[in-house]
């Protein structure tokens, strides 16, 4: 039998072990939102080859589109710098594993695969795949059926929800996978291939830039709507909510919608 003694001593050892774990869970809570803010470095992972979210001018090595002006917003009220660091599709989450960024961007959708490996900021462009087509064939590729025949050509960029909606869903067409992702509207327009399986606004931004291009399915997507979003670390609870903080922020400025209204519509 333990004596009142033995157990008071017990419980104290337990009580101060726990506060001890519960202080330095707390400390590495934190840590990642005490380097950006030592460094003031965001550190932002992004394929650039998706317009118009986010594309590398490889002329003068800078992004532009919708996720990077929003991402410098969000840095700037942060009081930091953004620092881009190249990722590909099939890389994007390695890299995020690797903890080469502390956040993604550039057009990256939403999955409950991700999800399970990290975070999003909230959803801010509700998407579907379509698909990029010459205008000459509107009238011939009118559903996935019609473009999922022997004669087809469907390139796809590799690693991300294209390829996998490609090979889930083209069972006949001849599928090339092609590693840049902003080359291949235009090896669609140049007769290289017939179809590119992407999401509405890409289809309409590149529709628009050239004439022999068309963006199909963009008013009645092939698969149900899913959302865009920032990917985010998830192992520092206090960076998570400061970013969080300073995207509800911009939204209720009136930010978010200018943005959107710029780049997206």
């Amino acid at each position: 039998m333990f004596s009142k003694k033995r157990v008071s001593i017990v419980f104290s050892m337990l009580l101060v072990f726990a506060m001890l774990f519960s202080f330095a869970g707390h400390a590495a809570a934190g840590a990642r939102l005490d380097r950006v803010l030592e460094t003031k470095v965001l550190r932002v992972g992004t394929p650039g080859d998706y317009r118009p979210f986010s594309m590398l001018d490889k002329e003068t090595g800078k992004y532009e589109g919708h996720d990077i002006e929003l991402v410098h917003l969000l840095a700037s009220e942060l009081g930091v710098e953004v620092e881009f660091v190249q990722t590909t599709w099939p890389k994007l989450m390695e890299d995020y594993l690797a903890d080469k960024f502390d956040i993604a961007v550039g057009g990256i959708t939403r999955s409950l695969a991700r999800m399970l490996k990290g975070d999003f900021l909230p959803p801010y462009a509700p998407n579907g795949k379509v698909a990029i087509i010459r205008k000459a064939d509107k009238e011939k590729f009118t559903s996935l059926e019609a473009m999922d025949v022997p004669d087809t050509t469907v390139i796809v960029n590799p690693g991300g929800t294209n390829q996998r909606y490609v090979e889930a869903n083209f069972k006949n067409a001849k599928v090339v996978v092609h590693q840049h992702n902003a080359e291949i509207p235009g090896m669609i327009a140049e007769g290289k291939g017939d179809v590119m399986i992407t999401e509405v606004y890409e289809a309409v931004v590149y529709s628009r830039k050239d004439d022999r291009l068309y963006g199909a399915f963009t008013d009645k997507p092939l698969t149900k709507i899913s959302f865009m979003g920032f990917f985010i670390r998830q192992d520092d609870p206090d960076f998570l909510k400061i970013m969080h903080y300073l995207w509800n922020d911009a939204k209720l400025r009136g930010d978010l919608d200018a943005l959107f209204t710029k780049w997206l519509k």
